[in-house]
C-alpha cells in the first residue's frame, strides 16, 4: 500500500486530507513533535524514517500580520522546508503536493489571476509562500503546487469561525469592502486534491505524465465576492436559523490599516485545473451553505 506522508494535519486543510486521502493510500500524520518544519534541518531524518512514497504538504505559517516581524521564521517553514521535502522527494523519486497561496499576487490586476500571470507579493507572508513554490519547483521531484484562497472551515482559526464570534459579541461589525477574492472551504480543496491525485498517480500514468503534468494549479471556489460579502453571507445564514445579528457595515481598507497589505484582487481562476483534470470547485456561496449545514 502507498504511503502518503502528511504535514499540518491539525490545520483546516490537512485534517480535511487525512480523511480524503486515506483512500489513495496509509497516510502517517505526525504531530509538530515528530516533523518540525520550523527546524527543516531535522527533516531528513524524519523522512527517511517514515519512508514515503508520496509527500502532501498543506503546513504554512498562516499569520499574515505576524510574518512582518516573525519572517526568519516564516520563511523556514514556508520556503525552507518545502525545499527540503521536495529535494528529499526528488533524492526518493517520489512525488510532493504543496500548497501555496493568492498572496503570492500584489493584486494590482483587474481580471482573475491565471497560473503564468506575473507574482509579486505585497508582505512577508506572500514572499515566502512564493520563495517556497520556486524551491519545490527547482528540487527536481515531480510537484503539484496548488494555490488556494481565502480558506475558511469548521475548525482552527479563520474567518467564517471569527464572524461568527463576533456576531455573538458585538452589535456593529465593520468589515473590509473593496478587496475581493473567492472564499473557498477547506473540504472542497481536500476533495479536490485527492481526486487530482487519483488521477495523477493512477496505474496508467507514466512518470513522463506525471512530468507532464507537474507545475502550478489554481484551486479555490468559483465566483467573487469582497469580505464584507462573506460576512453578509454569513450572517443572513445565522439569521436564517433564528440568530440575532449585527448590523454589518462596509468600510475600506484604508479605514482597516493592518501591519501587512493585502491584494486588492485575490480572484484565481481555475481554468487550468478544469482543462487539465476536468476538476471543478462548487461556487463559493454553494460552498459555504454546505459547510453551514
Amino acid at each position: 500500500m502507498r504511503t502518503i506522508l502528511l504535514t499540518g494535519a491539525s490545520g483546516q486543510v490537512g485534517w480535511e486530507l487525512q480523511r480524503t486521502l486515506a483512500t489513495l493510500g496509509r497516510v502517517v500524520a505526525p504531530g509538530h513533535g515528530e516533523f518540525d518544519l520550523s527546524r527543516p534541518e531535522s527533516l531528513p531524518a524524519a523522512i527517511r524514517e517514515i519512508k514515503p512514497d508520496l509527500i502532501v504538504n498543506p503546513a504554512a505559517y498562516t499569520a499574515v500580520d505576524k510574518a512582518e516581524t516573525e519572517q526568519e521564521l516564516a520563511y523556514a517553514i514556508n520556503a525552507e522546508a518545502p525545499g527540503v521535502l521536495a529535494r528529499e522527494a526528488a533524492q526518493r523519486g517520489i512525488s510532493i503536493v504543496h500548497f501555496s497561496t493568492d498572496y503570492v499576487f500584489d493584486g494590482t490586476q483587474l481580471t482573475a489571476y491565471s497560473e503564468t500571470d506575473s507574482t509579486s507579493p505585497l508582505g512577508a507572508y506572500g514572499a515566502s509562500k512564493l520563495a517556497g513554490e520556486e524551491a519545490v519547483q527547482l528540487s527536481g521531484a515531480d510537484h503539484l503546487i496548488l494555490r488556494t484562497s481565502w480558506v475558511y472551515g469548521l475548525r482552527g482559526k479563520n474567518f467564517l469561525l471569527t464572524m461568527q464570534r463576533l456576531a455573538h459579541e458585538r452589535d456593529k461589525l465593520s468589515v473590509v469592502a473593496d478587496q475581493f477574492g473567492a472564499p473557498t472551504w477547506c473540504r472542497s480543496i481536500a476533495d479536490a486534491t485527492a481526486q487530482m491525485l487519483a488521477l495523477w498517480l493512477s496505474p496508467g500514468a507514466s512518470n513522463n505524465d506525471r512530468k507532464g503534468l507537474s507545475g502550478v494549479y489554481h484551486l479555490s471556489c468559483g465566483g467573487r465576492t469582497s469580505w464584507h460579502g462573506f460576512a453578509e453571507e454569513i450572517l443572513q445564514n445565522m439569521q436564517a436559523h433564528g440568530q440575532r445579528v449585527p448590523e454589518l457595515k462596509a468600510i475600506t481598507t484604508a479605514e482597516y490599516p493592518t501591519p501587512a497589505q493585502r491584494p486588492a484582487n485575490s480572484v484565481l481562476s481555475n481554468e487550468k485545473l478544469q482543462q487539465t483534470f476536468g476538476i471543478a470547485l462548487p461556487a463559493w456561496n454553494t460552498a459555504l451553505a454546505l459547510c453551514l449545514a
